[in-house]
């Protein structure tokens, strides 16, 4: 019986996460794809979850759709209407190379798949009792990982500063 709840969950939160990525795209107000992305980070929270990574699902819900989004609704809010329509016009060289690469992905999800089916993939790795625990996470970022997880911090810092530099470089007249 417990095994068919998993079940049931991972196909819930696979669904609401698949429907709200697809909501992303497809909502023209920048607001609602916003609220779209909280509600596909919380269905990827509930999958980490369901993979006994609580850790990373806690994380996944304080930084990403408790920080990051907020910013989105932030930079929605302030720019309003101004900000330019992705689509308008002839399609660039820049959504040629995303429609590339949104098909690469593909096929290399379908061959994966495949080859998992077939049984040709190597043996699951064996995954440790802590393996996911905060202790251990914090045991890699500030152990074999701290210079990739400074330079992070010092990179989030300038984006931080630069915005509020940015936002304060604006006319007074155009903040209206």
């Amino acid at each position: 019986m417990e095994e068919f709840i998993v079940w049931v969950v991972w196909i819930l939160a696979a669904l609401s996460l698949l429907t709200s990525g697809i909501a992303v795209v497809l909502f023209q107000n920048p607001f609602y794809s916003a609220l779209a992305l909280i509600g596909n980070l919380a269905s990827l929270a509930v999958l980490y979850l369901l993979l006994a990574a609580e850790f990373v699902a806690a994380a996944q819900v304080l930084v990403y759709a408790g920080a990051v989004v907020v910013m989105f609704l932030f930079v929605i809010a302030y720019l309003g209407g101004r900000a330019d329509a992705p689509w308008a016009g002839k399609p660039s060289l820049q959504s040629l190379a995303a429609v590339v690469a949104a098909a690469a992905i593909a096929v290399e999800i379908v061959v994966v798949v495949a080859l998992k089916a077939g049984d040709q993939l190597s043996t699951p790795a064996r995954i440790e009792d802590g393996f996911g625990s905060p202790a251990e996470i914090g045991h890699l970022f500030l152990g074999d990982h701290l210079l990739a997880f400074e330079v992070t911090s010092i990179v989030l810092l300038v984006a931080a500063v630069g915005g509020v530099i940015l936002g304060s470089a604006v006319p007074k007249e155009k903040r209206s």
